[in-house]
């Protein structure tokens, strides 16, 4: 019986969880946008009060997350497809050489979220944002999971750093 629970435990790395978890990722922000992109077909039947802090609206980002660097030129939409690609494979590589699950998680949401995004930069140019948080007249950014799952991945590694790393090393 520690035999098989023995090597159960070698096949659940740090690596396959992070994979796992940006597969996942990728999967739920393409499925979502997929639907009401197409299914629902929001741009048509914006927007729809989910309730009193959020909506559904279509917003076309030509940027980064946040709206920051808007690109209005093809080089600059190709820019951010090579600038995102190379940042996925820079992390893989990172996940591929952590012990830490929390880090290897945290890796796999940015992972995730950053080749959703440049799949919509591809297939249509721009990122298809539509989750609006709001509070009354104040609205925070729109957003899609991609970018639910890169904030998230963020958070992760601050705490990675700032907490786990000084407990793993005493």
């Amino acid at each position: 019986m520690h035999g098989k629970r023995r090597e159960v435990k070698t096949l659940v790395t740090p690596a396959r969880i992070g994979f796992v978890v940006a597969l996942l990722t990728l999967i739920v922000d393409q499925a979502t946008k997929l639907y009401f992109l197409f299914v629902f077909d929001l741009p048509v039947r914006e927007p729809l009060v989910v309730n009193p802090f959020v909506n559904l609206i279509v917003v076309w980002n030509r940027g980064i997350s946040y709206g920051l660097f808007q690109q209005n030129s093809e080089l600059g939409r190709w820019g951010l497809i090579v600038i995102s690609i190379l940042a996925a494979i820079g992390l893989s590589v990172w996940i591929r050489r952590t012990n830490a699950k929390l880090l290897a998680v945290s890796l796999g949401l940015i992972v995730g979220g950053a080749i959703g995004n440049v799949i919509d930069r591809l297939a249509y140019g721009a990122v298809f944002d539509f989750i609006q948080f709001h509070i009354g007249s104040w609205s925070w950014y729109v957003f899609n999971v991609a970018d639910a799952a890169i904030v998230a991945g963020v958070v992760g590694l601050l705490y990675d750093s700032f907490v786990l790393e000084g407990r793993r090393a005493k």
